[in-house]
């Protein structure tokens, strides 16, 4: 009898060194909505304005927060980690710690892409950076490109992060409160870049070789993008970006070629019903494939190649700021704009960054400091 006890007793201490040693899994809340056949889940909450997401892993999600800060969430325990090492950034205005990226040889090099708007003289521009995460800090941090686009304004710094199958990085910066100089090709203002992702310069980059020129602009005319993609499938590239009042713009991004703003535009200005330059197109400058009146203040764009919602592959997703929902676009094969569709509208979030996991699921950010994601219920 008392081996009987004795081997139970050996048992029960067994199985409860496992329980303490086995990490937890701890269970999102799920969040009320009324679009059926998704789930909507909170992951964390009490986040600064998360303002770019990238998966290092299946397990683990790195955020950036839009006045300096980096988290790393672990999406099983649902417990944030802070991550030091991050530059100092000019958190004004729509400035501050913006984008975040693993690049395609992350594996192999670690690298990991941010766009901040980086203190210059008084000033602030937007910049490409690289690091590395070593236990709980970023290293060996590195600005790719300061680019020439500082101002004293705190107004349209981009900026999204994008890498192709080439070996290239492409992000955008917006027209820094200075229209004009989106069509003026000597500085970075309201340009769409593409470097080598050491920084250098592509030898087929468009304007290489201008004296007038600045040899990392791949198109320009762009008013504020914030959401830029790659799709590997079709190997387009993808923006959508903020119009004034009215004129949000989804692109087709073209080496080259000039996207009309300010001289071309759907919308109004703030102060009144008055159009904005010289109409809504211009020979020489790329029509938008999809315009959005009224403006929905897009925040990110991803193109949806998961299997958890098959109905969604090959779509568009962007988020949406001022109307507060995320925005769904179904495109043709030659990537024209078809229908969209508004979702979560009745959470009335301002939708910021979105992320495709590993499993398909969509993970997004609010500027309320939550992170979410959608399954299929």
């Amino acid at each position: 009898m008392f081996r009987i006890i004795a081997r139970l007793s050996r048992a029960w201490l067994l199985l409860t060194l496992i329980a303490v040693l086995t990490p937890a899994t701890a269970q999102p809340r799920e969040i009320e909505q009324q679009n059926p056949g998704l789930r909507v889940e909170q992951l964390f909450e009490d986040l600064g304005i998360p303002w770019g997401m990238t998966f290092l892993s299946a397990e683990q999600l790195l955020i950036t927060e839009r006045d300096g800060g980096v988290r790393l969430l672990d999406i099983n325990k649902l417990s944030v980690t802070t991550i030091s090492g991050a530059p100092r950034v000019v958190a004004r205005g729509q400035g501050g710690l913006l984008d975040v990226a693993v690049s395609p040889d992350y594996s192999a090099e670690g690298w990991i892409y941010f766009t901040y708007s980086k203190p210059v003289d008084g000033k602030a521009a937007t910049t490409l950076a690289r690091a590395r995460l070593q236990q709980r800090r970023l290293v060996d941090w590195q600005d790719l490109l300061v680019t020439d686009s500082a101002t004293d304004g705190g107004r349209h710094f981009g900026s999204r992060i994008a890498f192709d199958d080439q070996g290239h990085v492409y992000f955008g910066v917006g027209d820094r409160g200075e229209r004009p100089q989106a069509q003026n090709l000597g500085n970075h203002i309201g340009t769409i870049m593409r470097l080598r992702l050491d920084g250098s310069v592509p030898a087929d980059n468009p304007f290489t070789g201008d004296p007038a020129a600045r040899d990392e602009i791949w198109s320009f005319g762009h008013r504020n993008p914030q959401g830029l993609l790659f799709d590997p499938e079709t190997r387009k590239l993808w923006s959508i970006e903020h119009g004034p009042r009215g004129g949000d713009e989804i692109n087709l991004i073209l080496k080259g070629r000039n996207y009309g703003w300010p001289v071309v535009s759907h919308g109004k200005e703030y102060w009144g019903p008055v159009s904005i330059g010289e109409g809504t197109s211009k020979p020489g400058m790329e029509q938008a494939r999809k315009v959005y009146i009224p403006s929905i203040a897009p925040g990110s764009l991803i193109m949806y190649r998961g299997e958890a919602f098959p109905a969604w592959r090959g779509n568009l997703l962007s988020g949406a700021l001022k109307l507060r929902h995320l925005n769904r676009i179904t495109l043709s094969d030659n990537g024209e704009v078809l229908a969209e569709e508004r979702l979560l509208e009745d959470l009335g979030e301002r939708i910021r960054a979105l992320a495709q996991g590993p499993e398909g699921w969509i993970y997004y950010s609010t500027d309320s400091g939550r992170i979410l994601r959608i399954r299929p219920d």
